[in-house]
């Protein structure tokens, strides 16, 4: 008897030694960009963290999630959310991020890093300085008898001239200040002002083309090269009356400058008929990841939606869920919502995606901050 009560001692004793080993872990945290270790005692991402009086909250990113369980030697990495204060075009408003940087804060607010122009270097670390962002915008320049219609990205009308390709000489006249703020649909009229009459100098409109591209979808356009504007310097012999030029012809013209021709990438690629043939959660995929990028949002920002949605439906575009009535890749509650965006939501991922990225936008501003509220809620 007495040897088996030592026997079981000792069993007790090995199997509160294993669960204390096992309890004991030694990680590395990522906390907005510095990295800590932590060495504490828990199951979860959640206990290591109040281990180590690390705090998160409600718009904060956590990954792994807070009930997720972590391993020994694991690694957290913790994202606190902060307002900024951001200018897009002159029109002032506040966003909430967990970005670490200038060029992570406007990937999230939707923007494709081709299109705009910041106030500080997309590498800068995200400072407390409203962060200024000047987006494409097409502005209608009528010169020399021409009307052209130039895509910028510059804040200020001089600089959108200069990108548009205009050379403006001494004297000419802009219907429009050239320090005011470029905005899309600007009329700007230059009046060239009178010479000797020898030289003229002329703008060139540029000409646009698409080509087709096999790797989007149908339907999208991307610009691959912006226009510009070219310069032509024509020489002309004078007629003159009584001082008065009734007439001129030209003598040499040399463009300066040549024009850019504008080019539009435009998908050819066809989505399979969901009707007939069902549409593979890859597929969707792909798709999903092709339809965020055309909104800015990045590979870190589909690595986020792609986990949300995982979650949510695994990328089916049939998931339903019979107790809540949600359906499709979004989970959309109820289902018919997506309506809105065509009738053909209960196939078609293109639509349902569609309903779903305009959702998260509006209501969280990015896929990881959707992500981010499904992990500490439970739903998003």
């Amino acid at each position: 008897m007495r040897v088996v009560a030592q026997g079981a001692v000792l069993a007790v004793v090995a199997a509160a030694t294993s669960a204390f080993a096992v309890m004991h872990k030694t990680v590395t945290v990522d906390v907005d960009g510095t990295s800590v270790e932590v060495e504490a005692f828990g199951r979860t991402v959640e206990d290591m963290l109040a281990s180590a009086d690390i705090e998160v909250g409600e718009r904060d990113l956590v990954a792994p999630g807070l009930d997720e369980p972590i391993s020994r030697s694991g690694q957290i990495v913790v994202r606190h959310g902060r307002e900024l204060s951001v200018e897009v075009d002159g029109s002032e408003r506040s966003v909430w991020t967990t970005a670490l940087t200038v060029g992570e804060a406007v990937d999230g607010l939707g923007l494709r890093d081709d299109e705009v122009r910041l106030s500080a270097s997309r590498s800068a670390a995200l400072g407390r300085d409203t962060l200024r962002v000047s987006t494409l915008k097409t502005i209608h320049l009528v010169v020399d008898g021409q009307v052209i219609d130039g895509l910028t990205s510059a804040a200020t009308v001089r600089d959108g001239l200069r990108d548009i390709g205009l050379v403006l000489e001494e004297g000419d006249q802009v219907s429009v200040p050239l320090d005011s703020t470029a905005v899309d649909g600007l009329v700007v009229m230059v009046t060239r002002a009178s010479t000797s009459g020898e030289t003229v100098t002329e703008a060139m409109p540029f000409e646009s083309t698409e080509v087709e591209d096999p790797g989007m979808v149908k339907g999208n356009t991307v610009i691959a090269t912006k226009g510009k504007a070219g310069v032509r310097t024509t020489t002309y012999e004078l007629q003159l009356v009584g001082g008065v030029v009734v007439g001129r012809t030209p003598v040499a013209s040399v463009v300066t400058v040549a024009p850019v021709t504008q080019v539009t990438k435009v998908g050819t690629a066809e989505l399979p008929d969901p009707s007939v043939v069902a549409v593979e959660p890859g597929t969707a995929q792909a798709l999903g990841k092709e339809m965020a990028a055309a909104r800015g949002w990045g590979d870190d920002q589909f690595a986020c939606l792609l986990a949300l949605w995982n979650k949510e439906s695994g990328w089916r575009v049939n998931a339903e869920n019979k107790s809540s009535g949600a359906y499709g890749i979004p989970q959309s509650l109820p289902g018919s919502k997506m309506a809105t965006v065509a009738d053909d939501w209960r196939t078609n991922p293109a639509t349902q995606i569609t309903w779903g990225l305009n959702y998260i936008g509006g209501r969280y501003g990015d896929p990881c901050g959707a992500y981010a509220h499904s992990q500490a809620k439970g739903w998003y």
